[in-house]
């Protein structure tokens, strides 16, 4: 009879995935729960004040209908998302109880000018951009432990070599979403003037990567030390996720030189892993990757080596569209009336999905494209596009319900207003994930490991699995909660 730790290894591996539908029809599910929370915050002004009746709410629809999505409603998230969408459609024709402006205390003459006269800085927190990043790290805290129960469907999981899953669009999401922060040091550059030299950059590139570093070989030392099950097709024997994400800023800060001469994030994400998706066809290296023995450190890790090209060109891709939706004013004239620079932020949104979308679509085409297959283990080409557009059209969606429920924040005319109205148009819950994301990735991590180390997961009764779930879940939101309660952020 095969050991526990066999049995896991064999049922963590994937041969098929999902569908690109599916996984969108269940993913869809963050954008119709924070259609519902806006609604009720708009419309309502159920979250303010924030209270503990607000949070349970806040969580139930944030997390809770995510969890449910991916468990119990997984054959049936349409049915999922309709029942989001029907009641957010009865409270927004419900009478709104939410007030106007609430008035504000009578200031001196000089302290109310102050108030009223700070300008508003270059690059804003938007609320969309809150949500999206506090959605991407939430799901995959979720993941990463509902797919050790046999409650989640294992085409969620990371596919062995060809195919779509949840889990792979998750990976490649959060290195996305870093490199759309990543974009905010090159435009506070631009709007100084002021250019960062090779070696200064490498410098600050290296103070993010050390930490990260650093947990990979933490976690490197514990999987080995405490034999804890591991798929070694998915990076290697020795590489992780950790490794992947520590080594993305010094090759960041290094292509950064090649941007006066490709000043296009896009297109030097493009060429990248197009002339890696070129070697790989005409030369050993797929096969290389796929099938070689492991006899040395590079054969032994060569997943996590040249996927991390892959990495690299989504990095990059999400450091392009940073460019355009970090900014205030999109456009050339910062005095464009509020609402022109709402529908250029759209548009160009709109337009970069729409892109990335056309060259997944030719690339993976039988019928008029190249018709080559996605592969999160090669991190090839098609991966690469798929989670460009997929994450461009999540934050469309977001920018597009921020646009129409928040508009005060966009209309804002001084920093304070600016603020007052982004703490109206943000989840709590989210807002939390966002602000300590690696920091409450690595809580969740500990915690996997704490449940896979005392319960036998697969062994697991539904029942069982949703109550270990929702248990894990409340627990990390909460620590995630309190962090920003306390006003403590956590920066590795």
């Amino acid at each position: 009879m095969a050991s526990y730790k066999q049995r896991k290894e064999d049922f963590v591996s994937n041969l098929t995935g999902g569908s690109v539908s599916e996984i969108s029809f269940v993913t869809a599910v963050a954008p119709a729960a924070m259609l519902l929370w806006s609604v009720l915050q708009a419309r309502q002004s159920f979250f303010r004040p924030y209270s503990a009746l607000g949070f349970v709410v806040d969580f139930s629809l944030t997390v809770g209908t995510f969890l449910l999505g991916i468990t119990l409603y997984a054959d049936s998230a349409a049915l999922l998302n309709l029942l989001l969408l029907a009641p957010a459609l009865l409270i927004w024709f419900l009478p709104s109880t939410a007030g106007g402006p609430k008035r504000k205390p009578k200031l001196p003459p000089n302290a109310q000018s102050k108030a009223t006269s700070e300008p508003r800085p270059v690059l804003s927190i938007k609320p969309f951009l809150t949500t999206y990043r506090g959605y991407m790290m939430m799901t995959t805290c979720v993941a990463i432990l509902a797919v050790d129960f046999r409650l989640f469907p294992r085409r969620f999981a990371k596919v062995e070599t060809w195919g779509t899953s949840l889990m792979d669009m998750g990976v490649g999401s959060f290195v996305f979403s870093a490199g759309i922060v990543a974009a905010r040091p090159v435009l506070k550059e631009r709007a100084t003037g002021r250019q960062t030299s090779l070696a200064v950059r490498l410098l600050q590139s290296f103070r993010h990567s050390i930490p990260l570093l650093v947990l990979g070989f933490i976690r490197l030392l514990s999987v080995k030390g405490l034999e804890y099950a591991e798929h070694v097709s998915e990076y290697g024997v020795h590489w992780n996720f950790f490794f992947t994400l520590g080594l993305l800023p010094p090759f960041v800060a290094i292509f950064q030189t090649i941007f006066d001469v490709i000043p296009s994030h896009a297109a030097l994400a493009l060429l990248l892993v197009g002339t890696y998706q070129v070697v790989l066809e005409s030369t050993d290296l797929k096969a290389f990757v796929l099938t070689a023995p492991r006899v040395d450190l590079l054969s032994m890790n060569r997943e996590g080596v040249f996927s991390f090209i892959g990495y690299l060109s989504i990095f990059l891709a999400g450091q392009d569209l940073g460019k355009f939706v970090i900014p205030r004013s999109i456009t050339s004239s910062s005095n464009s009336p509020a609402g022109m620079q709402r529908n250029t932020l759209l548009m160009t949104v709109a337009v970069w999905a729409g892109i990335w979308t056309v060259l997944y679509t030719v690339t993976t085409s039988y019928n008029f494209g190249f018709g080559l297959t996605v592969s999160r283990r090669l991190a090839n080409l098609p991966y690469v596009l798929w989670v460009a557009a997929f994450n461009s059209w999540q934050i469309l969606a977001f920018c597009i319900i921020d646009t129409i429920f928040f508009p005060a924040f966009y209309n804002a005319a001084d920093a304070r207003s600016e603020k007052e109205a982004y703490q109206v148009a943000t989840s709590y819950v989210l807002k939390a994930y966002n602000r300590n994301g690696l920091a409450v990735f690595l809580i969740a991590n500990l915690l996997t490991g704490l449940v896979n180390m005392t319960i036998p997961t697969l062994d697991a009764t539904p029942v069982q699995a949703m109550g270990i779930l929702i248990a894990y879940t409340a627990t990390v939101t909460g620590v995630a909660v309190l962090l920003d309660i306390y006003d403590i952020s956590i920066k590795l």
